[in-house]
């Protein structure tokens, strides 16, 4: 591929959701949709290594897809009044940073995620439809055959269709019970990179990094919902020590990576994001919700100049008002980790082993580590054999088996 070519579509997946989302606005379809934008890709690569890229590329990719999309509909012998009705349409609206297009965008986003979806529909169709990610690109993040994410995308379309689900951003009374799920889904994408369930690949950069594009768009359109700016601060200080996390094939744990090694740019961003949702919290009332609180946990991570010098007390206290508006084992796990830096292992294990976890590989990976530190090396080489069984990462298997190894050969005594 030509350096234009490459650069072509480059700012054609970054221009990808505003075009479809305008697209599926004035014409009320998706699939004309996104075969409109397909085809106005192809007339990009044609034109623009000869003409140059136009000063406004989304708008003129927005136009010409439109022209596209009406020109397809003549073409149809059989019209329904929904398709007779669009090509009355006229739309010029500008394509512009702020305004509609942002809308349509947001319109779309609550449609890709709507509950009566099956949260792995919700997952690929945003990544579809605004991310611009290809069929075989989704099948392969998630390691499914291409023909299974595309059934998946169909049916999800065909439901949207066929259930009637508007096209719109949730009133006011509805957004707060709606927009968990559409952070929850980005949230799961940015997980499913950061720490990869199952493949070679330990880290999928390409998630994470769409993702926090996802993220970012999030917060421009709603940037006063302080739960999607906590989302977005948790992704940056998460990201911030993704290049320090495996090592040699080997997963790095956040106590002992190469701190210098952080990216300090994504931190601060991340750190103001937490300061602007603590003091939006403080000077409303409003107690701060799980991915701020999750954010404000890993604030505290990242502003520790070393490992000795992080502050468990400030985790902890944090963890216990997570616990409080968002109660499950894991969060109990996790502030159980802080609790054995705190008040020792022992203590720890104590909470670690009441938790109804047994299924899960961190819960082993817990009980493993602190039955290390507390020298009952046969009951952690257990444990940490149930971690690697349980887990398919192959850096956190590496990491584990290494553990697991260095542990002495015999109980002490």
């Amino acid at each position: 591929m030509s350096d234009a070519h490459a650069a072509i579509e480059r700012i054609y997946r970054e221009e990808y959701g505003r075009v479809v989302a305008s697209l599926v606005r004035r014409f009320g379809d998706i699939d004309i949709a996104e075969e409109a934008a397909g085809e106005a890709l192809l007339v990009a690569m044609e034109k623009w290594p000869q003409d140059g890229v136009p000063p406004n590329p989304g708008g003129w990719l927005t136009t010409t897809a439109g022209n596209r999309a009406i020109d397809r509909i003549r073409r149809e012998s059989h019209r329904d009044a929904k398709h007779q009705a669009a090509l009355m349409i006229s739309d010029d609206t500008p394509h512009e940073p702020t305004g509609p297009v942002e809308d349509d965008r947001l319109r779309l986003i609550f449609t890709c995620c709507h509950p009566a979806l099956a949260p792995e529909a919700r997952v690929a169709l945003t990544l579809r439809l605004l991310g611009g990610l290809t069929v075989p690109e989704i099948a392969q993040a998630f390691l499914v055959p291409e023909t299974t994410m595309a059934q998946r995308i169909t049916r999800a379309k065909k439901k949207i269709k066929g259930a009637h689900i508007p096209y719109r951003v949730p009133e006011a009374d509805d957004l707060t019970a709606r927009l968990p799920g559409v952070l929850a889904v980005i949230y799961l994408v940015f997980n499913e990179g950061y720490l990869a369930s199952s493949g070679e690949a330990a880290i999928r950069e390409d998630l994470t990094a769409e993702a926090i594009r996802l993220g970012r768009i999030l917060h421009a359109l709603l940037p006063d919902e302080p739960e999607v700016t906590g989302l977005l601060a948790l992704m940056l200080l998460t990201e911030a020590r993704r290049t320090t996390r495996v090592a040699g094939g080997e997963l790095v744990t956040l106590l002992e990576q190469d701190r210098g090694g952080w990216d300090r740019a994504l931190i601060a961003e991340g750190h103001e994001l937490v300061r602007s949702c603590l003091a939006r919290a403080a000077h409303t009332g409003r107690r701060p919700g799980q991915y701020q609180l999750l954010a404000a946990i890993n604030a505290v991570h990242t502003d520790a100049p070393s490992a000795a010098d992080t502050q468990w007390d400030q985790i902890a206290a944090l963890y216990d008002q997570l616990y409080a508006v968002a109660p499950s084992p894991v969060v109990a796990l996790n502030r159980a980790v802080a609790v054995a830096e705190l008040d020792g292992p022992e203590v720890a294990l104590a909470q670690v082993d009441r938790l109804p976890l047994s299924g899960y590989h961190a819960w082993h990976a817990t009980r493993a580590d602190l039955l290390r530190r507390l020298g009952r090396s046969g009951e952690a080489r257990a444990a940490y054999d149930a971690a690697i069984a349980a887990t398919d990462n192959p850096a956190e298997r590496a990491y584990l088996a290494r553990r697991r190894g260095s542990l002495a050969p015999t109980e002490p005594g």
